[in-house]
């Protein structure tokens, strides 16, 4: 049997009972492939390599070593989560990255979307590599990888997994998860007790909100994105939209309209919220929202985002309109 294809005595794991059967054959597998050696993960916060972080955790303990990157276009609140949860709850040996500035220096001036996500994969690999470097005794590189990931590209992927690294870093593979679907991981994932908004976290680009803040980045425009996103989350929450809408967000777009803000006149950002409805991503359609709901959104971003004095509502189905803006 070819080693990318998934087993046919696998089961569809749909299941805590399944999941918890999975969970148990992957631990004995782990700690007969690693042994006594080290592993090292590069920890996004994402679902696939949590559910991989806390596998290994359980697995081999202190024996994994986990390195999580902020390059600075997580959502709010994203970098905390992954320290508190890993480190502080789980017990993890976690290097945490403040790369921020790093990246941020990269993106200044850069418009082109292709451009500004080959910066961001390249420069995480640097840092991430640079990181390795510094640990002694690593044998195997452990990654997030997916079933659907080896069936559409290949196994590697730009945050969650590390594709490229120099040679003197060539570390064996750990892929505990590659023959799972997106929805077996989430099952998986909630059966180890990771907390319900990072396993049934919405789909979130590479490149993060790099994206989202479209043409060349800035700081505050990227706050802007940030902060925007985090009430739009919060407020979906609050009217349990939450696993309902297949993915909802904000987008900044580089470029200002006149607006007024307390009897003056503002010269100042729109942002863009996007919610959308699909089965497979190929095909979406906008997700219908209550008006009331909107009004609501519309009034905290305006009154409490920075920089940004008016609200779009994007009803674009795909096609014609992608679901991200870049």
């Amino acid at each position: 049997m070819a080693s990318n294809v998934r087993p046919e005595s696998l089961e569809r794991i749909t299941t805590p009972a399944l999941a918890e059967k999975f969970i148990t054959e992957q631990l004995e597998a782990l700690r007969q492939q690693i042994g006594d050696k080290k592993v090292l993960l590069a920890l996004s916060g994402g679902v696939d390599s949590s559910v991989v972080a806390a596998l290994l955790i359980r697995a081999v303990g202190k024996q994994l070593v986990c390195v999580h990157v902020n390059h600075g276009l997580l959502r709010k609140g994203e970098p905390e989560q992954v320290v508190q949860v890993f480190r502080d709850e789980l017990g993890a040996e976690l290097i945490y990255v403040d790369a921020v500035d790093r990246f941020l220096d990269k993106l200044a001036g850069v418009e082109e979307p292709e451009t500004k996500r080959k910066i961001i994969g390249k420069e995480f690999i640097d840092v991430f590599a640079e990181e390795a470097k510094k640990l002694d005794g690593i044998h195997f590189l452990a990654q997030g990888t997916i079933y659907p990931d080896i069936l559409e590209s290949g196994p590697v992927k730009s945050h969650h997994n590390v594709g490229g690294l120099p040679e003197e870093l060539s570390f064996e593979l750990v892929e505990p998860v590659k023959f799972l679907y997106k929805d077996e991981v989430r099952v998986v994932g909630k059966t180890l007790g990771l907390p319900d908004n990072m396993v049934f976290r919405q789909p979130f680009p590479g490149p993060g909100l790099g994206v989202r803040c479209v043409g060349a980045i800035t700081r505050d425009r990227l706050e802007a994105v940030r902060e925007s996103d985090a009430i739009l989350r919060e407020e979906f929450a609050g009217a349990g939209l939450e696993g309902k809408v297949w993915q909802y967000f904000t987008i900044v777009p580089n470029f200002k309209s006149t607006g007024i803000t307390d009897g003056k006149r503002t010269y100042e950002w729109p942002v863009v919220i996007r919610a959308v409805n699909t089965v497979d991503a190929v095909t979406a359609e906008a997700a219908e929202l209550d008006f009331q709901l909107v009004q609501k959104i519309v009034r905290r971003i305006t009154s409490e985002v920075r920089g940004v004095n008016r609200v779009l509502w994007d009803v674009t189905p795909k096609p014609t309109g992608t679901i991200e803006w870049e």
